[in-house]
């Protein structure tokens, strides 16, 4: 049986406590702030970005060096057989490509997963990839189930505001003052390739019934299969304002008592898209998971 290391990126969410706790790496995802480079969960905390970018000051972000990537993996294979790298979607970044690229020169060792996922959904997957290693399968068969899985996810997020989106030049200025004025809020949704839109709210508490109304839909067509194959999870992201995730799981479970669902995470929101969407942001999410073996 090969032994198969996981490794992840910083997109998945995965704090460091729980990546020790599940035995992964996770490849840390640089930012420029006001012309500064740095690296979240080592030189950029959760605090330290929102205080920064409420400040006003200016953020982009970048791929990973693939040459630390690919010491990463060399590392990894000092002593594992395999590696499975599990990146955010490509739809939202170029490094899946530029991984899958440069993991050719590892001779079929080092298999690269488009999951289409991130945040709380990739972290999904990265669990799920930790449970097949145990179960004995190989990087290649890990990845196929992760590739045939990686569209059954859905991500729906609340904006508090419309000020980074007008800053990366995803609306025009005029849209964004409008809908401030009005006090409309975005509610955005991420299925696989890309952020887009889903609909417009009036207000924080209409926001998350839209979310939970969408999500009970969900489990009641396209995810009905997987609620009764028991391996269906609910998980909730947010951005800088944890107080009013742990209020939103309590309504979330309520509303999800009659399918026997609980909340499996609340985890703060991948940092390379809370600089498109800022703070106090709200997200929901349901995706497939693996059901290990017993």
């Amino acid at each position: 049986m090969k032994k198969v290391a996981v490794i992840t990126d910083t997109n998945s969410g995965i704090s460091p406590e729980f990546a020790k706790e599940i035995g992964v790496t996770v490849v840390p995802m640089p930012f420029v702030i006001d012309g500064e480079e740095y690296f979240e969960n080592i030189t950029l905390t959760q605090e330290k970005f929102y205080k920064k970018i409420m400040c006003g000051s200016e953020v982009s972000t970048s791929q990973p060096n693939i040459q630390s990537v690919m010491e990463i993996w060399r590392e990894a294979l000092k002593t594992h057989d395999e590696v499975v790298y599990i990146p955010m979607s490509s739809g939202l970044s170029a490094s899946c490509a530029t991984a899958t690229s440069f993991a050719k020169e590892f001779n079929g060792k080092v298999e690269v997963v488009d999951n289409h996922r991130i945040s709380v959904t990739q972290k999904q997957a990265v669990v799920d990839a930790v449970n097949l290693a145990k179960e004995g399968k190989s990087a290649k068969e890990i990845k196929d189930y992760l590739m045939q899985t990686s569209m059954n996810a859905s991500i729906y997020i609340m904006l508090s505001t419309l000020k980074y989106l007008k800053k990366g030049g995803r609306i025009t200025p005029a849209a964004a003052l409008i809908a401030n004025l009005l006090q409309i809020k975005p509610v955005l949704t991420i299925q696989g390739e890309k952020l887009d839109k889903f609909c417009k709210v009036m207000n924080y508490n209409q926001g998350k019934k839209r979310m939970i109304d969408q999500v009970v839909k969900e489990i009641n067509t396209r995810f009905k299969t997987q609620l009764e194959n028991g391996n269906l999870k609910i998980a909730i992201a947010y951005t800088y304002d944890q107080a009013k995730a742990e209020l939103f799981k309590k309504e979330v479970e309520q509303a999800l008592q009659p399918y026997n669902l609980q909340v499996e995470f609340v985890d703060p929101l991948s940092l390379s898209v809370s600089c498109h969407i800022g703070e106090n942001a709200l997200a929901l999410a349901c995706c497939e998971c693996y059901q290990p073996q017993k």
